[in-house]
């Protein structure tokens, strides 16, 4: 493991999770193979009053995980809070990575940075119609308890 993934892997969901950085959290959901916790920072996207997880690099690990765990994780800022990650299906998805462009706390340029994901500086809510199918998008609800 390489210094950039040791920090991305190891440091950075310890971070987040402390609750010092404001619009990053960590996402806390059972390994698919493992069975053990696997950690990992994540900014979430707003969108008309709600929170959403957005995969730029698409079916990532921690995507397969959260559907192999029935969007059953937890998010880790300042506490541990049980959630329940609902996939939003494609046709649902635009409005959300157009939100996500606009408030993400890229390390680039706002317009570089759209341009690398979504391939245009300035995309708009029918540009992002036509990638929704490479992006999962899964909405941040409160967990229902068992009884």
């Amino acid at each position: 493991m390489g210094l950039v993934d040791w920090l991305n892997r190891r440091v950075a969901p310890r971070i987040t999770a402390l609750g010092i950085t404001p619009r990053s959290v960590t996402l806390e959901v059972r390994g698919r193979r493992s069975g053990r916790p696997v950690r990992l920072s994540m900014s979430p996207a707003r969108y008309e009053g709600r929170r959403y997880l957005v995969s730029l690099a698409g079916e990532r690990s921690w995507v397969k995980n959260v559907r192999a765990a029935k969007g059953d994780a937890c998010i880790l800022h300042a506490g541990r809070t049980p959630v329940h990650l609902r996939e939003l299906p494609p046709e649902e998805r635009a409005p959300i990575l157009l939100a996500y462009v606009g408030e993400r706390a890229f390390t680039r340029s706002r317009g570089r940075a759209a341009r690398l994901y979504f391939g245009t500086e300035s995309p708009s809510l029918e540009h992002m119609q036509t990638l929704v199918e490479k992006f999962p998008v899964f909405a941040i609800e409160p967990r229902a308890e068992a009884t």
